[in-house]
């Protein structure tokens, strides 16, 4: 690491094209919204022009020796995000042994600038594996919060464990984000994974809580362009359940639609309206821009979040990106979805996690997985609990066995993937998933139609949405009403699958050791309350070799 970074070096994918009118129109209207409220809340040196650190500190992507450090610089009042406004602002960083910051172990500094919206990137290395650090940031004689970060294991390191939050749907417009909170109240947290849906693209009103807006994101617009994108990245930064996670532990994140917009493809989305809204080549390179600004990332290859990280001989973990590569959704459940040139990773990606889970040689496999690779037929469901079903997968409401934009909807990677795994005997593969706003615990049957007959080639935990909407809020009933009905009738359609929570919002803590990985599922009491409580609700695990699901009835 040099002395010296420029902050651009790892700012992701830079967009070269020049502002138009309406982003110059939208960014003027972002920074008259905003700057008001966010001076107010600059201390007082910072209201005179100090530089303040109002978004946090965060870090990701923990290597043996070293790990990516993040913060976003507010050099003067009115340099929001997403404005371009602001001055070159230099910052520094410190990484210390101890949160007094007695033992330095590497500074450096760089300039945040307005062409990387004042974000700060820095990538340390030197450090030693398995290890707790604090760092913090520094501009202008104001020093950013202390934050604890972990490095992972020595790739040759006999782990007896590990621990990650696990999370994904986090919709500000529908509530807070207490799952953040319980989590970083643990304490024992090796990293936390976020499995996309971090922010949402939606327009004020357009999606919160069975309707209601419970806390009005910004800017108040659907976000189209790199200021929109900005300025919505901005906004979920400001929260304290949200900075709290990222003060004590590093993030291991990839990103699924809403980072972009809803249902999105390699090229378009469900919600894009070409022309109208531009072009979806420059939303997308917006979209990109921002998140990689915006979130202690690396990307393996520029503008995509798949990736593979290392945690001793215990696990590796292969990331996933399902959207910048995949073929658009089929409309139907036709025959479209075995269609051999339809693809949800991408020639090269697919290769990549086949190549990488038959070389792996930890004991446990784990890919995280923005949408639901285990089979899922709602054939035969009652009309009444399909239609709201229906509405929240975007299935026709007449009925439909699969859901097309998750694997489903691209069954011959699927089939090629875990034909893969038996063929080659891979065992212990465990895949972590989000999107569905629902809790599942699934084996990953290679012929759904015989299992369980047939072979489990592998196992997926699903954690449920952190806020977004799912079946009961659709409904607009109480809280467990429909799993209740739904949740036998599912499973006895679809025999792989051992638990489903159709109704409830939380987070999950996925525990390993080298005979098991455990899910334990958590549910928050009131999304709407920004004091709502945490419960354990249930775990599964599937022991080493079995690559089959059971419950436990303790959490760790």
């Amino acid at each position: 690491m040099t002395s010296r970074q420029r902050s651009s070096d790892s700012a992701g994918v830079l967009d070269s094209r020049a502002p138009s009118r309406r982003s110059v129109v939208k960014a003027a209207a972002a920074t008259a919204v905003l700057a008001a409220p966010l001076a107010a809340a600059l201390p007082a040196r910072a209201a005179t022009g100090a530089p303040a650190f109002l978004h946090g500190v965060a870090s990701g992507d923990p290597l043996p020796d070293g790990v990516l450090l993040w913060t976003r610089v507010t050099p003067e009042s009115g340099a929001v995000p997403g404005s371009g406004l602001g001055a070159d602002t230099e910052v520094s960083w410190t990484v210390a042994t101890d949160k007094a910051f007695t033992t330095v172990v590497a500074k450096g500094s760089t300039v945040a600038t307005a062409a990387s919206d004042h974000t700060v990137k820095a990538d340390i290395r030197g450090l030693r594996p398995a290890t707790d650090y604090w760092f913090r940031f520094s501009s202008g004689g104001t020093d950013s919060p202390a934050a604890r970060t972990r490095t992972a294991p020595a790739a040759d390191a006999a782990v007896p464990g590990l621990r990650f939050g696990v999370v994904s749907c986090a919709n500000w417009e529908a509530g807070y984000f207490s799952a953040y909170r319980h989590l970083a109240a643990r304490n024992d947290l090796d990293a936390w994974l976020h499995l996309g849906d971090y922010i949402y693209e939606y327009k004020s009103g357009e999606y919160g809580t069975r309707g209601t807006v419970v806390r009005p994101h910004a800017p108040a617009n659907e976000i189209i362009t790199l200021a929109d994108y900005r300025t919505r990245h901005g906004r979920y930064k400001t929260d304290p359940d949200l900075q709290a996670l990222h003060h004590k532990a590093p993030v291991v994140a990839i990103w699924d639609d809403h980072e972009f917009a809803d249902n999105a493809w390699s090229g378009g989305a469900v919600n894009h309206t070409e022309g109208a809204e531009g072009t979806w080549s420059a939303r997308q390179s917006a979209a990109k821009q921002a998140y990689f600004e915006w979130m202690p990332v690396r990307p393996a290859i520029a503008g995509t979040t798949y990736r593979r990280l290392r945690f001793g001989k215990l696990a590796d973990l292969s990331l996933l990106d399902l959207r910048s590569f995949r073929s658009q959704q089929a409309a139907t459940a036709s025959g479209s979805v075995d269609d051999p040139d339809r693809t949800i990773t991408g020639r090269a990606q697919l290769d990549w996690l086949k190549t990488g889970l038959k070389a792996s040689d930890t004991t446990w496999r784990l890919v995280g997985n923005s949408v639901m690779i285990s089979p899922f037929a709602v054939g035969a469901l009652s009309a009444d609990l399909l239609k709201p079903l229906a509405k929240l997968l975007g299935l026709p409401q007449e009925g439909i066995a699969l859901n097309t934009d998750q694997w489903d909807g691209y069954t011959d990677d699927r089939r090629e993937l875990l034909a893969h795994l038996r063929f080659n005997a891979i065992r212990n593969t465990v895949f972590l998933t989000g999107d569905i706003h629902m809790a599942w615990a699934n084996d990953v049957p290679v012929d759904a139609g015989t299992y369980p007959l047939s072979a489990s080639a592998a196992t997926e935990f699903v954690v449920t949405s952190m806020t977004s909407d799912n079946l009961d809020d659709i409904v607009k009933v109480p809280e467990g009403s429909v799993s209740a009905l739904a949740s036998p009738v599912i499973r006895a359609a679809n025999r792989h699958v051992h638990w489903i929570d159709t109704d409830r919002h939380g987070y999950g803590v996925l525990d390993i050791t080298t005979a098991r990985a455990q899910m334990d599922f958590y549910v928050t009491s009131d999304r709407t309350n920004p004091n709502a409580t945490s419960s354990w609700a249930r775990s599964y695990r599937t022991r080493s070799g079995t690559q089959t699901m059971e419950r436990t009835y303790d959490p760790v």
